[in-house]
């Protein structure tokens, strides 16, 4: 049975996570939103009206509108209109944005221009902390800054994986990420790891300790300017996970399977708690693809398809298979990524690093756009 059309409001909550990264505020919030048509085929065309028509960033803002409306269930086809705003919306506009950058502190302390990525999975065990790391590090591999928040408070991973340990510093109040090079990129590592005396030490929170844990990181770390943020979710769909979509609906998700039907099954619970939380779902990873022995024959351990049929069901992209290799799970408690040795698993992060900059959820560009350009012509003829 075909899926019931979303409703014009439908619509406007998902834009809702659209975020013009140059004015830190919603298009909906911001007036940009100026019309939603919802067809009987599926075909929905979303209005939007820039504060000028050579916006540099139109084109991210376009592909932004297209793939969050793309994900609701029901859509076929979305068509964006580009118009231009009035010299009175361009003021309301403006008016707006100085009176947020005045008088309402920002609810984090992540940029508006940082791209966020929540590696999320319906189960435990199927590998996605080792996913968040190594992409973390595929992405920092390629010269960008990449922040990596372990929210996943009772089994925190990452700092072992990253082979990143000590204690968080701080100064004026707020707590300074750890920070591991590669090449010429930075990883900046947050991780309730860093905050307890013993990694044996078990963490002991639920409800609504867990998601001002969260609340915590986001909003006391000093993360400055990041290109990415990866935040290692916990598994499953409970308080972290509504506490990011509150906090941060611009996020966009990526959820990792394992071949097996019974992971893919699970798996499909975190898209929809994505979606019901008007999140985006970026892509399917599938890990413990196979395992290629020394003599060339591959087994596939996990049984087989379970990325490509959780990407056909979420309607998302499938955009890595990653493989099994010897001397993996001791490189990684070593706190060496594969990501960054030679090999087929550095392979494949590599190119899921490739899509995710290039197709996914591409950095953004800040060319001096919108507000700056409209305030500097403001103040040249007042």
């Amino acid at each position: 049975m075909a899926a019931a059309l979303p409703s014009p409001d439908d619509v406007v909550n998902v834009l809702r996570g659209v975020v013009d990264p140059e004015l830190g505020d919603n298009v909906v919030d911001l007036g940009m939103v100026k019309g939603v048509d919802v067809a009987a085929d599926g075909r929905v065309t979303v209005r939007i009206a820039l504060t000028i028509a050579g916006c540099p960033l139109r084109s991210q803002i376009q592909k932004d509108v297209e793939a969050r409306v793309r994900q609701l269930p029901g859509v076929e086809t979305v068509g964006v209109e580009m118009g231009e705003m009035t010299q009175d919306e361009r003021s309301a506009l403006m008016a707006r944005a100085r009176w947020k950058a005045r008088e309402k502190a920002p609810d984090t302390e992540i940029p508006a221009t940082t791209r966020v990525i929540a590696v999320a999975s319906g189960k435990g065990g199927v590998g996605k902390s080792s996913v968040t790391v190594n992409l973390a590090v595929a992405l920092a591999a390629r010269g960008l800054t990449v922040g990596v928040l372990d929210a996943d408070i009772w089994g925190f991973s990452v700092p072992r994986m990253l082979g990143v340990s000590g204690r968080l510093g701080g100064a004026d109040g707020k707590i300074h990420p750890n920070e591991k090079r590669v090449g010429d990129g930075l990883v900046k590592v947050v991780s309730m790891g860093h905050l307890v005396d013993d990694e044996d030490q078990a963490i002991m929170w639920r409800g609504l300790v867990l998601t001002k844990a969260l609340e915590q990181f986001l909003t006391d770390v000093r993360w400055g300017e990041m290109d990415y943020l990866l935040v290692d979710m916990p598994p499953g769909t409970g308080d972290i996970q509504m506490g990011l979509a509150r906090l941060l609906p611009r996020t966009e998700m990526i959820i990792v399977t394992t071949p097996a039907m019974g992971a893919q099954k699970v798996a499909v619970r975190a898209a929809d708690m994505a979606r019901r939380g008007y999140l985006g779902v970026a892509g399917v990873i599938e890990n413990m693809t196979s395992f290629t022995c020394e003599h060339g024959a591959e087994y596939r351990l996990f049984g087989e398809g379970g990325g490509r049929r959780l990407a056909a069901q979420v309607g998302a992209p499938l955009v890595g298979q990653v493989p099994m290799e010897p001397g993996f799970a001791e490189e990684a408690d070593a706190g060496r990524p594969a990501a960054l040795r030679d090999g087929p698993v550095a392979d494949v992060f590599r190119s899921i690093a490739e899509r995710v900059v290039t197709e996914l959820v591409p950095p953004v560009e800040m060319s001096g756009c919108t507000a700056r350009v409209f305030e500097q012509l403001e103040q040249a003829i007042s």
